[in-house]
């Protein structure tokens, strides 16, 4: 019998903004057949760099709203100001092709994905430390200190919340936090739960045992 055939799950990255989750999760789909990126809709402008369609769905708020009043959002959150969401259609396609949609998105978010797609794994994503967290959002250049303290303010808030996650990773060094991820992803790939018609493949082998326990019987008997 060949290996188990395992259906793709949804990875969910979640925390603070500055913990570096947005760069984990371009880096676990850059050259990856097992991942691939969900492009998330939100109503803010782009920043120096970023294009649509392949950052984010950059649309208003009219058009967002729509799109939830239609059903189309897996989940969706307003954060600073801003609404951001993920289409269900960015997770419907990953599972035709077998692959692990990976969303870079809020705790609020992933609350919601908990609920709307209960097979998602959330890995809650750690800054090594609030020295780390504020080199990182001021680094950026693209905030202002009260967006930077606005976010500082949220994540008070989003830290909190990292019990309510599968697994949790410290992003010190990128390269170990991507490893530990996939690592995650390859433990949890094998569950039982995961694995495709299990039963069917093991009622099969059970089958087998069964008929060559029975011919040795046969044997011994002649």
């Amino acid at each position: 019998m060949s290996a188990l055939a395992h259906g793709p799950f949804p990875l969910v990255l979640a925390g603070p903004s500055g913990t570096g989750k947005t760069t984990l999760a371009r880096r676990l789909v850059e050259g990856s057949q097992d991942f691939c990126f969900s492009i998330s809709v939100t109503t803010r402008a782009p920043r120096p760099g970023e294009r649509a369609a392949r950052d984010y769905h950059f649309v208003d708020r009219a058009g967002f709203e729509a799109m939830v009043a239609a059903g189309q959002m897996a989940e969706w959150a307003e954060v600073h100001g801003q609404l951001y969401g993920t289409p269900r259609v960015e997770l419907e396609s990953a599972a035709r092709e077998g692959r692990h949609v990976v969303l870079d998105i809020d705790v609020q978010g992933a609350r919601q994905i908990r609920i709307s797609v209960p097979e998602a794994l959330l890995v809650f994503v750690m800054p090594p430390s609030v020295d780390a967290l504020i080199r990182r959002l001021t680094g950026r250049g693209t905030e202002a200190d009260a967006q930077v303290a606005r976010r500082l303010q949220t994540a008070l808030d989003e830290l909190q919340a990292v019990t309510e996650f599968d697994h949790v990773v410290v992003n010190e060094d990128l390269e170990g936090c991507l490893e530990e991820i996939r690592g995650i992803v390859r433990a949890e790939t094998s569950r039982t739960a995961r694995a495709l018609d299990v039963w069917t493949h093991v009622e099969g082998m059970r089958a087998r045992i069964a008929r060559i326990l029975q011919e040795q019987y046969a044997n011994i008997r002649g």
